[in-house]
């Protein structure tokens, strides 16, 4: 599951930047992929969508979110513990 959660993940992030999920990895930051504010928000749906959870991330202050969007890593350790708190 948590691959498939990864890879999921990856190939919503690389829609979005126009790539192919090969060219994502797991350090790089949605700036590094040329992911702007617009396109993080639709990620940000795309996910929600998925996985059918709700992300706690405010657009208007990303930084102060507690969903950490640092990195392609981060975002699937966020999701992933999002998916845990849901079916416990």
């Amino acid at each position: 599951m948590s691959n498939d959660i990864k890879s999921k993940i990856i190939e919503i992030i690389a829609e979005q930047a126009v790539l192919d999920p090969s060219d994502v990895t797991d350090d790089q930051s949605l700036d590094d992929l040329g992911i702007d504010s617009l396109g993080l928000v639709e990620c940000i749906f795309a996910i929600e969508e998925s996985f059918d959870i709700s992300v706690p991330f405010n657009a208007n202050e990303p930084d102060q979110s507690d969903f950490d969007i640092s990195s392609v890593a981060s975002i699937v350790k966020a999701v992933q513990g999002l998916i845990a708190e849901q079916s416990s």
